[in-house]
C-alpha cells in the first residue's frame, strides 16, 4: 500500500483539524484571492521587465509572417496544452488577422511513434528537420527552462535560421543561457501554475504586437495556410 499522496502545500487548512464549514469556505475563497493576486502581480512585473523585448520579438515575428513563415510551439506536460493555446491564439484569433501556427505536440501519432522509434529527447527536433524553413518561428515553453527536447529543438531550429523565442521559469534553468534562443522570457517564480498562468500572458502580449504591425503593414503573405 503506498502512503497517500500530501496535498497540504495546495490548501493546508483542508489537511486541518477543521470542522465548521463556514470556515472552510472562507478558508477557500481567501485562498482564491490570494492566488489570484499573486498571479496578476507576477504577471504585471512580467509585462514591465519585458516590454521592449517583447515588442521586438512580436515585431521581428511579424515580418517573418509577412514573408509567409510559420510559428512553431512546443512544450511537455502542461506546457503543452500551453503551446497548442498559443499556436491556436495565432492561427484561429477571435479577431484579427491568422497566421499559420502549429503546435509539435498536437499530434499524438507524430509524437508517440518519434518517441517509440528514435527517442523522446528528439520528438521536437526530428518536426523541426521535416518541416520548418529559415523564414519561420519556434517558440519553446517550459517551467524548468531546462527541458533537453526542447534545447535539442531549440538547436536545430536555430541552426537552420528560425526565430527562436524561450518561454521560462524559476532562474531560467538552462534557456537563460542558451546561444540558441534569441530572447528568452523568464517568470520568476517557484510556483509552476503561476508559471504558467504568465506564459498565457507573455505569449498573448506577442500576438497582440504581431497583430498591430500586421494591421499597419499592407496585406501580405500573412494569411494561415
Amino acid at each position: 500500500m503506498t502512503e497517500p499522496e500530501d496535498t497540504s502545500f495546495l490548501y493546508p487548512f483542508i489537511e486541518s483539524e477543521e470542522t465548521d464549514a463556514t470556515s472552510l469556505l472562507d478558508d477557500l475563497a481567501a485562498s482564491a484571492r490570494g492566488k489570484a493576486a499573486d498571479s496578476a502581480r507576477l504577471q504585471g512585473e512580467s509585462l514591465d521587465e519585458y516590454s521592449t523585448a517583447l515588442t521586438m520579438a512580436g515585431s521581428a515575428m511579424a515580418e517573418r509572417f509577412s514573408r509567409g513563415g510559420r510559428l512553431y510551439t512546443f512544450g511537455n506536460g502542461g506546457s503543452s496544452t500551453d503551446a497548442a493555446t498559443l499556436a491556436s491564439l495565432f492561427s484561429r484569433p477571435a479577431r484579427g488577422r491568422p497566421v499559420a501556427a502549429w503546435s509539435l505536440a498536437a499530434d499524438n501519432a507524430v509524437v508517440t511513434a518519434l518517441g517509440n522509434d528514435v527517442g523522446f529527447e528528439l520528438i521536437f527536433k526530428r518536426q523541426i528537420i521535416a518541416h520548418a524553413r529559415d523564414r519561420d518561428i519556434a517558440i519553446a515553453l517550459s517551467t524548468s527552462g531546462s527541458s533537453a527536447d526542447l534545447l535539442t529543438a531549440i538547436s536545430e531550429a536555430r541552426h537552420r535560421g528560425l526565430l527562436t523565442i524561450g518561454f521560462s521559469g524559476h532562474d531560467g534553468g538552462r534557456m537563460a543561457i542558451a546561444e540558441d534562443l534569441d530572447f528568452c522570457f523568464t517568470v520568476r517564480s517557484q510556483s509552476i501554475h503561476r508559471i504558467q498562468e504568465s506564459h498565457a500572458m507573455l505569449g498573448f502580449r506577442l500576438w497582440t504586437v504581431v497583430q498591430e504591425h500586421m494591421a499597419s503593414a499592407p496585406h501580405s503573405q500573412a494569411q494561415a495556410r
